[in-house]
């Protein structure tokens, strides 16, 4: 995450929208690279080390793939071997974009650390997975936790355990997330991830994992602090697959990617004072003290001959009081700057 402090990484996540196809995944980097977002993601696993054969699929799993398969036998068709991921990781050197995947199961940390990552997500539901969260936590290094489905105890568990086995806690980052695909509105939350980085002082800053519909909930987060946006893609949401439907397609990521840049600028430093641009215009705008009829030289100035008008060049509206009872100090016209 070398990254200048005020910008936001995006990362493009294709996940496994793939489908368990590797020209797929290539098209995907295509994409992320052109949207201009800076990382995409994948995700690395061996079904049979992730789950059980008795493992139930989430309902809305049930709703975009076939229902009479386990969850097993769905992610087993998403599964791309560790041979494919060398290419990826190629693909994205190649087009300027960084790679990154998250491990599901120990032998998938041991690869891709030996494919060189340096930074670890730890996705929300190996939060309470304490051989996993060990093994990452004695690299040392990057780490970004989701926290999908946690309280804040659960949090303070997983940063204990990372902590203890070697990571400091100003190398890790932690997202606000809603696990539930899509997440509905009024389960989204934004202000729990303040609550988050209030909570735990010294982490590296707090992010969100978006998985609302649109881009709107991800650009609110971005104008609330989130240092770090994630949010799923395809390269058509009628594809068959479970995160198809809850994914952007190529121009709603690409539209991310301008707005979460956008928003950026607009945020700006946070100093209130006039912009250069308003300096120019606070000529224009402001008013100056004006002769509302002729003034002779030594007459007295007050609210019988003298009003505010623009342009601000003239003597500010602010020194009306000092102004009145003063004598002119020479004739005035109508509309005429004191």
């Amino acid at each position: 995450m070398n990254r200048e402090q005020d910008h936001v990484l995006v990362v493009a996540e294709a996940g496994v929208n793939h489908n368990g196809d590797i020209n797929l995944a290539h098209k995907l980097i295509d994409v992320a690279a052109e949207a201009g977002a800076d990382i995409v993601k994948f995700q690395t696993f061996h079904a049979e080390s992730v789950i059980s054969a008795c493992a139930p699929k989430a309902a809305y799993q049930q709703k975009t793939t076939e229902t009479d398969e386990s969850q097993l036998d769905m992610v087993r068709k998403l599964e791309l071997p560790e041979e494919d991921f060398v290419a990826l990781k190629k693909h994205c050197d190649e087009r300027g974009i960084v790679f990154w995947s998250t491990a599901f199961d120990l032998a998938s940390v041991d690869f891709l650390h030996n494919l060189g990552l340096k930074l670890w997500k730890i996705p929300s539901g190996e939060i309470t997975n304490l051989p996993y969260l060990r093994k990452i936590g004695q690299y040392q290094d990057e780490i970004v936790l989701s926290t999908g489905m946690a309280t804040l105890g659960d949090i303070e568990t997983a940063l204990s355990i990372l902590e203890h086995a070697g990571t400091q806690r100003k190398s890790i980052m932690l997202l606000h997330c809603t696990t539930e695909y899509p997440a509905p509105l009024e389960d989204v939350n934004l202000h729990a991830m303040q609550t988050v980085r209030n909570a735990f002082p010294g982490i590296r800053g707090v992010g969100y994992s978006d998985h609302t519909e649109g881009i709107e909930i991800a650009l609110a987060a971005v104008a609330m602090g989130a240092q770090f946006i994630e949010k799923h893609f395809t390269l058509d949401k009628q594809m068959e697959g479970p995160d198809h439907k809850a994914s952007l397609d190529p121009q709603e990521l690409t539209a991310l990617v301008t707005g979460v840049r956008h928003v950026c600028t607009a945020l700006g430093d946070g100093i209130k004072k006039p912009t250069a641009i308003e300096m120019q215009n606070r000529i224009v705008a402001r008013k100056s003290l004006v002769a509302s009829t002729a003034i002779c030289k030594g007459e007295l100035l007050g609210e019988h001959n003298m009003t505010v008008k623009r342009p601000g060049s003239g003597i500010s509206a602010l020194r009306w009081d000092e102004f009145c009872g003063q004598k002119a100090e020479r004739d005035y016209n109508v509309d005429e700057l004191i």
